[in-house]
């Protein structure tokens, strides 16, 4: 599935990246990164509606952007240009290939991005890995949905799941999942090409993790309930702290317990329970 950039240049840049990416963010696009004069972004080709970022305007700032194809066979080389180890806090390190392990980081885990978008760079990747760690995964189902790069799914098994299923639209988010959670020693985890209708209609997973646009996380949630275990965790991400409340408000009129929430920089992950 090929992705389209977008790069913004924003006058004044701040806080004009962060109220852009806000409203980005609701139109489909899905990674985002800043810098001094605006902000990369990034969505799938069949999502896209250029009209809609046209009609885009502000008091406050101004903008401009240059739309790109970004072909799939020159993906390798961008990100191997600018890749750098991601470290969660001293819990985890994602790192690619070429990084040599780190012997006082436990939770050690690589991978090799291709056209797949999360590389464990995004705060939202980071927020869910560290909020992990305050949920019992022994013996756990685990879904991992928006899989991307399979990060998650692999976490989830180094804490200790022993059986899990990984979720994205994306091919090659499946074909790169795969892949590495072979390097990762994790060939058990199942991946699977599709969205929501994949899940099943009883309660199988003991925990879901869902870092991905809040419009979609908004219409899954009834079935993230329904599919989920009593007494389950369901971790949510992919939004910024603004949405919090909202969010809150809608899982809790599902039937979801909301038991707490992070932020870093703009971006949130909240903890729910069934």
């Amino acid at each position: 599935m090929d992705y389209i950039q977008y790069s913004f240049t924003i006058t004044p840049a701040e806080p004009g990246s962060d109220i852009l990416i806000a409203l980005l963010a609701d139109l489909g696009f899905e990674s985002f990164t800043q810098n001094e004069t605006g902000v990369d972004a990034y969505i799938q080709e069949e999502f896209e509606n250029e009209d809609l970022v046209k009609e885009l305007s502000f008091e406050d700032f101004t903008f401009s952007y240059v739309r790109t194809l970004i072909p799939k066979t020159n993906w390798n080389e961008e990100w191997e240009k600018n890749f750098n180890p991601v470290y969660v806090d001293d819990l985890v390190c994602i790192r690619a290939h070429f990084h040599p392990a780190d012997e006082n980081i436990k939770h050690d885990i690589v991978i090799t991005p291709k056209m797949s978008f999360g590389t464990g760079h995004h705060d939202t990747t980071w927020l869910v890995s560290k909020t992990m760690f305050s949920i019992p995964f022994a013996n756990t189902y685990v879904l991992d949905m928006g899989c991307g790069t399979g990060i998650l799914a692999i976490l989830a098994k180094q804490l200790g799941a022993s059986k899990l299923l990984g979720i994205d639209i994306d091919e090659w988010s499946i074909e790169n999942s795969i892949e590495n959670a072979a390097i990762n020693n994790a060939s058990d985890i199942e991946f699977k090409k599709g969205d929501a209708s994949l899940l099943p209609s009883q309660e199988t997973f003991d925990v879901i993790l869902a870092n991905i646009n809040k419009n979609v996380l908004k219409k899954d949630l009834p079935s993230y309930f329904t599919c989920l275990r009593k007494g389950g965790y369901l971790l949510l991400s992919g939004f910024f702290t603004a949405d919090v409340e909202e969010l809150k408000q809608l899982t809790t009129t599902i039937g979801f317990s909301f038991e707490e929430s992070y932020n870093k920089n703009e971006w949130a992950v909240i903890k729910l329970r069934k």
